[in-house]
Protein backbone atom coordinates (compact mmCIF):
# COMPACT_ATOMS: atom_id res chain seq x y z
CA UNK A 1 0.00 0.00 0.00
CA UNK A 2 1.37 3.40 -0.98
CA UNK A 3 1.91 6.01 1.69
CA UNK A 4 0.34 9.41 1.33
CA UNK A 5 3.09 11.95 1.86
CA UNK A 6 2.28 15.48 2.87
CA UNK A 7 3.11 18.06 0.24
CA UNK A 8 4.62 21.18 1.83
CA UNK A 9 3.68 24.47 0.24
CA UNK A 10 3.33 28.12 1.07
CA UNK A 11 -0.11 29.73 1.41
CA UNK A 12 0.50 31.53 -1.89
CA UNK A 13 1.08 28.22 -3.67
CA UNK A 14 -2.05 26.71 -2.12
CA UNK A 15 -4.14 29.66 -3.28
CA UNK A 16 -2.65 29.47 -6.79
CA UNK A 17 -3.52 25.75 -7.05
CA UNK A 18 -7.02 26.39 -5.73
CA UNK A 19 -7.58 29.12 -8.34
CA UNK A 20 -6.31 26.84 -11.11
CA UNK A 21 -8.65 24.06 -9.94
CA UNK A 22 -11.61 26.45 -9.97
CA UNK A 23 -10.70 27.60 -13.49
CA UNK A 24 -10.42 24.03 -14.78
CA UNK A 25 -13.76 23.08 -13.24
CA UNK A 26 -15.47 26.02 -14.97
CA UNK A 27 -14.10 24.72 -18.29
CA UNK A 28 -15.85 21.37 -17.85
CA UNK A 29 -19.26 22.44 -19.22
CA UNK A 30 -17.60 24.24 -22.14
CA UNK A 31 -15.74 21.07 -23.11
CA UNK A 32 -18.93 19.00 -22.82
CA UNK A 33 -20.70 21.51 -25.10
CA UNK A 34 -17.85 21.21 -27.63
CA UNK A 35 -18.15 17.41 -27.55
CA UNK A 36 -21.93 17.58 -28.07
CA UNK A 37 -21.55 20.03 -30.95
CA UNK A 38 -18.89 17.88 -32.63
CA UNK A 39 -21.00 14.74 -32.08
CA UNK A 40 -23.88 16.43 -33.92
CA UNK A 41 -21.71 16.65 -37.05
CA UNK A 42 -22.13 12.94 -37.66
CA UNK A 43 -19.53 10.23 -38.26
CA UNK A 44 -17.32 10.17 -35.13
CA UNK A 45 -14.58 8.01 -36.68
CA UNK A 46 -13.38 10.86 -38.90
CA UNK A 47 -14.49 13.78 -36.76
CA UNK A 48 -11.34 15.70 -35.74
CA UNK A 49 -13.30 18.23 -33.68
CA UNK A 50 -14.84 15.42 -31.63
CA UNK A 51 -11.52 13.70 -31.01
CA UNK A 52 -9.84 17.00 -30.07
CA UNK A 53 -12.63 17.85 -27.62
CA UNK A 54 -12.48 14.36 -26.06
CA UNK A 55 -8.69 14.69 -25.69
CA UNK A 56 -9.10 18.11 -24.11
CA UNK A 57 -11.66 16.63 -21.71
CA UNK A 58 -9.24 13.86 -20.73
CA UNK A 59 -6.41 16.30 -20.12
CA UNK A 60 -8.66 18.61 -18.13
CA UNK A 61 -9.92 15.77 -15.92
CA UNK A 62 -6.39 14.43 -15.36
CA UNK A 63 -5.17 17.89 -14.33
CA UNK A 64 -8.15 18.36 -12.00
CA UNK A 65 -7.42 15.00 -10.38
CA UNK A 66 -3.73 15.85 -10.00
CA UNK A 67 -4.44 19.24 -8.40
CA UNK A 68 -7.09 17.78 -6.08
CA UNK A 69 -4.54 15.18 -4.95
CA UNK A 70 -1.94 17.88 -4.25
CA UNK A 71 -4.42 20.03 -2.34
CA UNK A 72 -5.61 17.07 -0.26
CA UNK A 73 -2.01 16.37 0.82
CA UNK A 74 -1.08 20.05 1.24
CA UNK A 75 0.76 21.04 4.38
CA UNK A 76 0.74 24.83 4.44
CA UNK A 77 3.85 26.33 5.99
CA UNK A 78 4.22 29.99 6.94
CA UNK A 79 7.93 30.86 6.93
CA UNK A 80 7.33 33.81 9.29
CA UNK A 81 6.41 31.31 12.01
CA UNK A 82 9.74 29.50 11.66
CA UNK A 83 13.07 30.33 13.23
CA UNK A 84 16.50 28.90 13.72
CA UNK A 85 19.81 28.78 11.92
CA UNK A 86 19.17 25.71 9.74
CA UNK A 87 17.86 25.74 6.19
CA UNK A 88 14.34 24.29 6.16
CA UNK A 89 11.32 24.48 3.87
CA UNK A 90 10.23 28.12 3.51
CA UNK A 91 13.61 29.58 4.48
CA UNK A 92 15.22 32.27 2.35
CA UNK A 93 18.88 31.45 1.96
CA UNK A 94 21.67 33.73 0.82
CA UNK A 95 24.56 31.81 -0.70
CA UNK A 96 27.97 32.94 -1.81
CA UNK A 97 29.20 31.24 -4.96
CA UNK A 98 32.84 30.46 -5.80
CA UNK A 99 33.41 34.12 -6.73
CA UNK A 100 31.73 35.36 -3.50
CA UNK A 101 28.80 36.59 -5.55
CA UNK A 102 25.59 36.45 -3.44
CA UNK A 103 22.69 34.36 -4.67
CA UNK A 104 19.36 34.31 -2.85
CA UNK A 105 16.83 31.47 -2.93
CA UNK A 106 13.65 30.67 -1.07
CA UNK A 107 13.02 26.96 -0.54
CA UNK A 108 9.46 26.27 -1.71
CA UNK A 109 7.20 23.44 -2.88
CA UNK A 110 7.41 21.81 -6.28
CA UNK A 111 4.38 23.65 -7.63
CA UNK A 112 5.73 27.05 -6.50
CA UNK A 113 9.26 26.78 -7.83
CA UNK A 114 10.43 29.46 -10.26
CA UNK A 115 14.20 29.82 -10.39
CA UNK A 116 13.94 33.12 -12.28
CA UNK A 117 12.21 34.55 -9.19
CA UNK A 118 14.66 32.96 -6.76
CA UNK A 119 12.24 30.23 -5.66
CA UNK A 120 13.61 26.69 -5.81
CA UNK A 121 11.93 23.43 -4.93
CA UNK A 122 13.02 21.58 -1.82
CA UNK A 123 13.27 18.60 -4.18
CA UNK A 124 15.66 20.25 -6.66
CA UNK A 125 19.36 19.37 -6.52
CA UNK A 126 20.20 22.70 -4.86
CA UNK A 127 17.18 22.51 -2.53
CA UNK A 128 18.08 18.98 -1.38
CA UNK A 129 21.71 20.02 -0.82
CA UNK A 130 20.69 23.06 1.25
CA UNK A 131 18.08 21.46 3.57
CA UNK A 132 19.60 21.03 7.03
CA UNK A 133 22.65 23.22 6.36
CA UNK A 134 23.68 26.07 8.66
CA UNK A 135 25.33 29.45 8.15
CA UNK A 136 29.00 29.17 7.09
CA UNK A 137 28.60 25.58 5.90
CA UNK A 138 29.82 24.78 2.42
CA UNK A 139 27.61 22.98 -0.05
CA UNK A 140 28.58 21.10 -3.20
CA UNK A 141 25.78 20.67 -5.72
CA UNK A 142 25.76 18.66 -8.93
CA UNK A 143 23.56 20.39 -11.48
CA UNK A 144 23.17 19.74 -15.22
CA UNK A 145 25.86 22.33 -15.98
CA UNK A 146 28.35 20.65 -13.60
CA UNK A 147 29.42 20.79 -9.97
CA UNK A 148 28.91 24.03 -8.03
CA UNK A 149 30.17 25.07 -4.60
CA UNK A 150 28.39 27.50 -2.33
CA UNK A 151 28.78 28.82 1.18
CA UNK A 152 25.64 29.48 3.22
CA UNK A 153 25.85 33.16 4.15
CA UNK A 154 22.45 33.84 5.73
CA UNK A 155 19.22 32.00 6.62
CA UNK A 156 16.08 34.12 6.97
CA UNK A 157 12.41 33.39 7.55
CA UNK A 158 10.47 36.12 5.78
Amino acid sequence: MATVDKMPMLQEGYEKLTAELKRLKTERPLIVDAIEEARAHGDLSENAEYHAAKEQQGQNEATISDIEGKLSRAQIIDPRELSGDKVVFGATVTLLDEDDKPIRYQIVGETEADASKGRISYNSPIGRALIGRRVDEEVEVTVPSGDRWYSVSKVEFV
